[in-house]
């Protein structure tokens, strides 16, 4: 596995995020299965793995921290903090706050040291200098090693950055949510040397080509259920989108999803996907998209492309899309 940098972290080029393992798009998976598949990808050169305490909530990092015990000294985790987690989603990125939490995360990772510490979502009541203060205090204690921040704006970026170097930004980003292209956080990570991490790298499973009219979302078990794309409503506007994409990975010899990852790969030496998967079959496969790189005439031609399939529906709910950090 080539290795990419996130600010000064050095991480396999496809890394694996491990939410899904415990919910949100389907039921928890059996531990003993998680296990196995986080193993298997350490086996096949992942050293990048993505938690958060509230994926669970708090059994995603037992998960990950049980998996990768073993093998601590040959893999970087990320994990995250900034909500309340208290039957809500209310955020709390307070520094007391932060300063509790981490000590909860280390101890269900098993772990001395978080590598990367994400801000989950920008705290409007927190400033953000307080909140890269609080990490840099705990990065000058050795108890994390590098900042993080998901969702953010451009200029909570840069804030943030002044007081504490940020390594990574997490936002989504697929052929199908494509705003950071738009909105300048591409641009600001390319000209600061951070790292961008896009979660939800094929789309939340819509461009694996696996997903149909046909398709069914539990509400009580999957939040795709209360996302527009993927109502009745606007699923079918958005069907040509993946026809299109399964022909052109018909024609590289490859599976939609590789070319969705080989796409991302190949916009910037500083993108770490970080597609989740509960098999190990899904993982093998995400990780063939390395046998099929992408030329810059093949992102232009792909770029066209997609130009010609607006995308119908909000990426999410508006209760999730209200804790978007759009602050000018």
């Amino acid at each position: 596995m080539d290795k990419r940098k996130l600010g000064s972290l050095e991480v396999s080029a496809l890394g694996s995020g491990c939410m899904n393992m415990s919910g949100n798009y389907n039921g928890p998976v059996d531990k003993a299965q998680g296990i196995k598949t986080i193993r298997a990808a350490v086996d096949n050169g992942v050293t990048f793995f993505d938690t958060a305490e509230v994926y669970g909530p708090y059994i995603n990092e037992e998960l990950v921290g049980e998996a990768l015990q073993p093998v601590r000294d040959r893999v970087k985790i990320a994990t995250k903090f900034g909500f309340a987690i208290d039957g809500t989603i209310a955020l709390n990125s307070r520094p007391e706050h932060i300063r509790k939490v981490v000590e909860e995360s280390l101890k269900r990772l098993r772990t001395d040291h978080i590598d990367l510490y994400y801000q989950h979502r920008v705290d409007p009541a927190v400033p953000i200098e307080d909140v890269a203060g609080a990490v840099k205090d705990l990065i000058q204690q050795g108890k994390v090693l590098h900042f993080g921040l998901s969702e953010p704006s451009v200029k909570t970026i840069r804030r943030a950055h002044a007081v504490q170097p940020v390594a990574a930004v997490q936002n989504e980003y697929s052929m199908w949510t494509r705003n950071v292209e738009l909105n300048g956080i591409l641009d600001v990570c390319e000209e600061l040397g951070i790292g961008l991490v896009p979660w939800a790298p094929v789309g939340e499973g819509f461009l694996t080509g696996k997903y149909d009219l046909t398709t069914k979302y539990d509400a009580k078990t999957d939040f795709r259920s209360g996302f527009p794309r993927f109502s009745k409503e606007f699923m079918p506007l958005n069907m040509p989108i993946i026809e299109w994409l399964k022909g052109y990975a018909t024609a590289k010899g490859a599976t939609p999803s590789q070319i969705a990852l080989a796409w991302l790969l190949a916009k910037s030496p500083n993108i770490v996907p970080i597609p989740g998967t509960r098999s190990e079959t899904h993982l093998l496969e995400n990780l063939g998209a390395r046998r099929f790189p992408l030329t810059p005439d093949d992102v232009q031609a792909i770029d066209t492309a997609l130009s010609k399939f607006p995308v119908f529906g909000d990426r999410m709910g508006a209760e999730h899309m209200s804790q978007i950090d759009y602050s000018a």
